[in-house]
Order: C-alpha cells, then structure tokens, then sequence
C-alpha cells in the first residue's frame, strides 16, 4: 500500500505541476464563464447600428396613397436603433430609382392586398443592408398584430373577448406519496439535476479515462515503464495511475467549477450589471417570437420574484444527501471501471494509433448511456431506464438521471451499487492481467486473440 501511495502522489504532483494543467485550470474556467455572461453581452450590443426605413404604401391597384388613406401609417413604432419614415404618395418605382441617392437603410413595401390576405401572406423589404432578426420580428410582429385587429373590428368581434377566450393550462404534478402537503413535484429541477449528474460523469470518464491511457503509452514508448517495473508490481502501478490521474482530474475539476463561477460573477458585476435583466426579459415566459413587440417582465417584477421564489421551494423538495451520495460513488465508480479498462488499452498498444482499434467497444457503453439517460427525463420508470441503470457500464450516467426524481426502489439501487462494485473489481483484475503482460510488449501488433492469452496466463 505504501508504494502504491508513493505512486499516486507522484502521478499527482507531476501532473498538477505541468504547465498545461496550470493554464487550462485557469483558462477552462474563463472558457466557460464567457459561455455564461456572453448572451448577455450580446444582448445588450446587438444591433446598435441605427437603421432608417423608409414605409412605401400602395393600394390594391398600385396606385400611391396619401398618409390620411394608408391603413399602415404609424403602425411599426420606431425603436432606439430603428426608425420608420412613411412616404405620401410615392410609388414603389420611384423610389427604388432614387435609392442610392436617398438616406434610407431600406424600403419595406406594403400593398393593401395583405389586409385581406389568409393565415399566412409575405411583404417586400428592399435592403441596403441585411437586415438583424430583431429588426425582421419587430416589423412582422407590428404587422401582424395591427391586421389582426382590424379583423376583429371588421367582424365586430371585442378585442378583450378574443384574449378571454384563450385558456393556457398546465399539468401540475403532485407527488401520491405527499399528496397530503399539496405541493407541486419539482420534475423541471430535477430533470436539469439528472442531466447535470450523469452528464458531468460521462464527460469525467471519457476526460480523465483517456489520460490514463496515454500515461501508459508514454511511459511505455519512452521504456521508463522499465525502469518503474523493476520496484513495484504491475497491479500497484496500474492502480496508482488510475486514482493518480483520477484526483488530479477531480482538482481541476473543482477548480473549474469554484473559478468559473467567480470569474463570471466578478464579471458580472464590474461590467454587465444590467446584463442578468436583459437576459431575464428575452428568456421571459411566452414565444419568444413575440420580443419585437411584446413587452415582458423585468428581472425585479413580482413575476420573476415568484418564479425565483418557486424553484427554491421545489429545490427543497429534491433529497440532495441521496443525490450527492450518490453522484460521488458512479463517479468514483464508474471512473475505476473505465480507467482500468482504458489502461490495459494504453498498456497494449504501442502508440495512439493502436489505440482506436480498442476504444470503439469501450465507448459504445458510454455513449449507449448517454442516450438512454434522456430517455430516462421522459419515463424514469420506464423498462429501458430501470434496466441500464442497473447494468454496470451504463448504471453510472443512467441511474443518476433516475436518483433526483426519486423513483429508483432501494433493492435497484442497491442492485446497481452492488453490481458496479464487482463489475469494477472484475475490470481492475481483467485490467492489470492484461496491463502485467502488455507493458513490456514491443514492436507487435495486438490484438484481442493476443490479450486472450495474456489474461490466461497464470502468475
């Protein structure tokens, strides 16, 4: 044990003193704060340019209109960075002729013809310019809402009983088991928590999975394994390797998640402080379709306050020991189970070439689990879910999309752990019989019959 600790801390301390961990730890980080505070950014700079839009009505005929016959004067209201000018009786011709002379963004054209049109009809906008999206949903949104109108004034039809008649309903779920206390089950939540989980396992194992293999194949190709072989047994140092690697992924991977959230919020505060109400009113409830002309809920509004107020309270609902538990024994887990497999890889290979010859079949359980785990978020009771999150190569991802809604009965999980535990066990024996001979292979191609026979060889 005493080697095998020796081993560890020397995998450790070589790895968090490399160069390259140092900067990807502090530039992982930024990375993924900029992910978090740059919709923000974008929210507040886009489309500053401001645009001139020159409005060209003409009636059904194609005759020009006065501003007192057209039906669209006024309509498209103008907008910090867009305004609309409405021509008195200019044809569409005419004005196009004089484009590059006048000081107009675009022309948008509009024929009276659409005021009848069906459930879907098009208007022209001539461009200097492409225009943004903002600028295309604020002009189509205008419109349509202004036609709308019309139709209900025409067929004698009130506006606020057309709004009276529409009745949004939503399920609300209510766990049988607490039925009595009448709160609503937090599936949203725990549905991202699932996801989060099982996500974050898959990644760490593929991340740090694949580090151990090419640990192995370094030292292999560089003949230090030689060397290193000659004081300690094959299994320590596998095994070394494998936690090694394992806690220097895990110290990266906390310092990722304690520095991106700093660095965004420092960020934040410094030079976007109104960035968190601009991305709340363009991710407000409703069709997002709507931004060009609906106003929404700011960040501060009794809405958003209760909205904020309700995923605390269904945060309160989700058993975050059983989910914390958990998450740290799959990801351990299934780390091991992996590891030890991607190992044998690097230690029966040659070079990294050699390597994706063996990588497809380790893979496939992986991503096989990727899949079913969002097939899980729609059924965690479902056949599919309760079988792949006992089986050992997917329970890791699988079964920690079920743990935070609650449902796995206490005989599955304890199935899963009990079944991870050996298969991880049988993986690391399978491994280092492979890992023992493999090491000090050279100049041969190997292949699955070949790794056979090292794993019948006896000690």
């Amino acid at each position: 044990m005493n080697k095998i600790g020796l081993i560890i801390a020397r995998e450790y301390i070589t790895r968090v003193r490399k160069k390259s961990f140092i900067l990807m730890t502090f530039l992982g980080p930024v990375l993924f704060a900029a992910l978090m505070i740059l919709p923000g950014m974008l929210t507040t700079m886009e489309d500053t340019d401001k645009s001139t839009i020159a409005v060209v009505e003409q009636d059904s005929y194609g005759r020009p209109l006065p501003d007192s016959l057209q039906f669209f004067r006024d309509v498209i209201p103008d907008k910090e960075n867009m305004k609309f000018v409405y021509l008195n009786n200019m044809r569409l011709q005419d004005v196009l002729k004089t484009y590059d002379a006048d000081a107009y963004d675009g022309i948008l054209f509009l024929s009276q013809d659409i005021i009848s049109a069906g459930r879907e009809t098009s208007v022209d906008f001539y461009y200097r310019k492409p225009p943004s999206l903002g600028m295309e949903l604020h002009i189509s949104k205008s419109l349509e809402k202004h036609i709308f109108d019309n139709k209900l004034i025409v067929n004698k039809i009130p506006v606020n009983a057309i709004q009276s008649f529409e009745t949004k309903v939503n399920l609300k779920r209510i766990d049988w088991k607490n039925w009595q206390k009448g709160g609503e089950d937090a599936t949203d939540i725990k549905r991202f928590l699932g996801y989060i989980c099982g996500f974050l396992i898959y990644l760490f194992i593929f991340m740090f999975g694949a580090q151990v293999m090419r640990g192995v194949l370094e030292e292999k190709t560089s003949r230090i394994i030689e060397v290193i072989i000659s004081s300690v047994k094959p299994f320590q140092l596998m095994l070394g390797k494998i936690i090694g690697i394992g806690l220097t992924g895990l110290t990266q991977f906390l310092a990722w998640i304690i520095l991106t959230f700093a660095i965004a919020g420092i960020t934040q505060q410094v030079f976007m402080p109104g960035s968190i109400k601009a991305v709340t009113e363009q991710a407000a409830p409703g069709n997002v379709m709507d931004a060009g002309t609906h106003t929404v809920q700011s960040f501060d509004s009794p809405q958003t306050e209760s909205a904020i107020r309700d995923v605390f309270r269904q945060l309160r609902q989700v058993n975050f020991a059983l989910v914390i538990g958990a998450f740290i024994f799959f990801f351990i887990g299934g780390y091991i189970l992996y590891g030890s497999l991607f190992a044998a890889i690097g230690a029966a290979s040659d070079n990294e070439t050699d390597t994706q010859q063996f990588m497809f079949p380790i893979s496939i359980p992986l991503i096989v689990g990727l899949l079913v785990m969002i097939n899980t978020f729609l059924n965690p009771s479902g056949k599919l879910a309760v079988w792949f999150s006992i089986i050992p190569f997917t329970s890791p991802i699988v079964m920690m999309a079920r743990i935070p809604f609650g449902v796995p009965p206490v005989g599955q999980i304890l199935a899963s752990v009990l079944l991870l535990i050996l298969t991880f066990l049988f993986t690391t024996w399978l491994a280092a019989k492979i890992y023992r001979t493999g090491i000090l292979m050279y100049g041969k191609k190997t292949s699955y019959r070949e790794m056979w026979k090292w794993i019948r060889y006896k000690n």
